[in-house]
């Protein structure tokens, strides 16, 4: 009779070793605190990394904005035939050389947005003075038009001339240009000389800076709010 004792006491010593149903509901929900706390983290590092990343990538984007820009502006000729550059508070125009010719190029602010038109290169006066005046009437949609940066506030261009800065704006050193000043000079750009000259009495334009100092406002939109600054010497001219 000692031998079904023993059993017994056995089989309630291994029921008391199980775990009651409240021990493993307390388990179940110590595991589902542990799993949203470790779920929180990663989702913090996730969204510190996606913040990082899109910092970076405006960064660059700036970066290469402003590389662009100096590119264009240290290729600026003065053809005497249109102007080489000018600034009226919303939009820079600019003359530049490229291996083909002569091509105009447009930095605008419209609508928070630093776009940037080129027109076709060319060879020729007539078609140089048709791009210019085109682009005097430029809408943000044109062919060759490209959204440069996105939450742009304000747009400020200094220009260096006479060892001190002022607003483009302003008024430069003005100089008085013959018609055949002005036909050399077009000659001189290479590309425009083979057309012929410029119009016969001359004119007066304003001589090109030394260089510029960009100030471009970033806001809501634009990924990296601040002030950006950039200064840019020009090609010198002939």
């Amino acid at each position: 009779m000692a031998t079904p004792i023993a059993t017994a006491s056995t089989s309630s010593r291994l029921r008391s070793r199980g775990f009651t149903l409240i021990e493993v509901l307390v388990s179940l929900l110590i595991l589902s605190i542990l799993a949203a706390a470790a779920w929180k983290g990663l989702d913090a590092i996730s969204t510190a990394r996606q913040v990082s990343d899109g910092n970076l990538q405006q960064t660059l984007r700036v970066q290469s904005v402003m590389t662009q820009l100096d590119a264009d502006l240290s290729q600026v000729m003065d053809t005497q035939v249109v102007e080489g550059m000018v600034f009226d508070g919303a939009s820079l125009r600019l003359t530049r050389r490229t291996s083909a010719g002569l091509q105009v190029v447009v930095w605008a602010v419209r609508e928070r947005r630093l776009l940037r038109w080129t027109s076709p290169e060319t060879t020729r006066v007539g078609e140089l003075q048709d791009h210019w005046r085109r682009s005097y009437q430029l809408q943000g949609r044109e062919a060759g038009t490209l959204v440069a940066l996105k939450g742009v506030d304000q747009w400020l261009v200094y220009c260096y001339r006479s060892g001190s800065l002022s607003n483009c704006q302003s008024t430069g050193n003005i100089q008085a240009v013959s018609a055949v000043g002005a036909a050399s000079g077009a000659a001189s750009g290479g590309a425009s000389g083979a057309a012929g000259a410029a119009p016969a009495g001359g004119y007066v334009r304003e001589q090109l800076p030394s260089a510029i100092r960009s100030q471009l406002a970033l806001g809501e939109g634009s990924g990296q709010a601040g002030i950006v600054t950039r200064d840019i010497l020009l090609s010198p001219q002939p």
